[in-house]
């Protein structure tokens, strides 16, 4: 029996309400001998850290760097390397893209192709208005091509979703994407025998868009990643009995959420609004998954100071969370973003479960080194469901 299974069992409804708050990328490495989390000012955190219990925690398994789709699949409690997603339907459904049963979706960047070189994958974190444009114009442009269909979804800043909707298209594919700057572009190249047309499909594609924005000086090029097709997963009110509701305002983490289940509403781009609509919906729900993105994209800039500003722009609101006194409160990350290593890390992220039910460790502060010392050690990310779940009163016992 896996977990799955035995959450189905052991699963009850109950009026008690859990709240997770996923602060992106949170993990770091020293810079002059402190990592970004023990250089910010964190007043509320620590506050909790002592009322808590603490551990880390390792997405899939030591060593292995996660993308955003598994590392958050883990904190749900689904086994990242049984459901495997490609980024692009996270992406879509986050963008309230329609996707049918045969559709191929993708994650798209815009970016900067100068002498041959990818010189920025970003195109400089153009304006979204300027995404919007792009899109567009490429549109209009391909409107005329049936086969297949393709569509762009511009999103935030560099960011879009490519639709492709025609017969016979896998999603075994590798990256178009050669991942960090100053490198030639790449193709993407079938995994599998029945995904070469999809292959033929993509490359194509990639290069119209380069002969359709020759003009366009910073966004002429694109960059996709995170093929996939429509896939099946159980819904988390099947598993657990709950009535669970996402807070995002990034589309690839409201998609996440659309796909096991989850309610998403319509978030400000801003911290504040994140709090505003958990305190709007508190009474409708029994679960809150809550992210905040900025901490993760400083780490992705290589700003060290950004993300020291980010992690305390984030604890200035924890007490937001605090009067809402929720049966459980568990702050943590889905994956560690170093700035030193401007990416995802395979560094374990700092582990926080508030509860009555939680013995405290009396941390003092909330930071990588000390919760290596918490109470919950260090343990994967696929244990934070049940852990939740026991705390909240919401797993019967298991067995005579």
């Amino acid at each position: 029996m896996n977990w799955e299974d035995l959450a189905k069992e052991l699963s009850v409804q109950t009026d008690s309400k859990i709240v997770l708050l996923v602060i992106d990328g949170l993990g770091g490495l020293p810079v002059q001998g402190k990592t970004e989390l023990e250089t910010a000012q964190t007043h509320n955190l620590d506050r909790l850290a002592m009322k808590g219990c603490c551990g880390l925690t390792d997405p899939v398994f030591m060593g292995i760097t996660p993308g955003s789709g598994p590392a958050h699949l883990a904190l749900f409690g689904y086994d990242p390397i049984k459901h495997q997603l490609g980024r692009g339907i996270l992406e879509a459904l986050g963008s309230d893209v329609e996707v049918r049963q045969g559709d191929l979706v993708a994650r798209g960047n815009f970016a900067t192709l100068k002498n041959g070189l990818i010189v920025d994958r970003r195109a400089g974190r153009i304006p979204t208005s300027e995404c919007e444009r792009l899109c567009g114009i490429l549109n209009k442009t391909l409107a005329g091509q049936r086969d297949p269909e393709t569509t762009l979804f511009p999103g935030k800043e560099h960011r879009f979703v490519a639709r492709f909707r025609t017969a016979g298209l896998a999603d075994g594919l590798t990256d178009a994407d050669p991942q960090k700057d100053h490198k030639p572009p790449v193709p993407t190249k079938p995994l599998a025998p029945e995904a070469a047309k999809a292959a033929e499909v993509i490359n194509r594609f990639l290069d119209d868009v380069v002969k359709i924005l020759k003009d366009e000086t910073v966004a002429n090029a694109a960059l996709l990643r995170g093929f996939s097709v429509p896939p099946s997963i159980p819904q988390m009110q099947d598993l657990y009995k709950l009535k669970p509701a996402t807070i995002a305002n990034y589309p690839m983490y409201k998609g996440l959420a659309k796909l096991i289940g989850m309610t998403t509403y319509d978030v400000g781009p801003e911290t504040k609004d994140l709090f505003d609509t958990l305190e709007a919906h508190y009474k409708e729900h029994d679960f809150f998954y809550i992210h905040f993105k900025k901490t993760d994209a400083a780490g992705e800039d290589g700003n060290f100071e950004a993300k020291v500003r980010a992690i305390e722009e984030i604890d200035a609101f924890i007490p937001r969370l605090d009067a809402l006194k929720p049966d459980v409160l568990v702050i943590t990350s889905d994956h560690s973003t170093p700035s030193l290593m401007k990416g995802h890390s395979f560094h374990p992220n700092p582990f926080l479960l508030v509860s009555p039910t939680a013995l405290p460790d009396e941390i003092g502060v909330f930071t990588e080194r000390e919760c290596v010392q918490g109470l919950l050690g260090r343990f994967r990310s696929i244990f934070a469901m049940p852990l939740m779940l026991a705390h909240a009163g919401k797993l019967k016992k298991f067995g005579a």
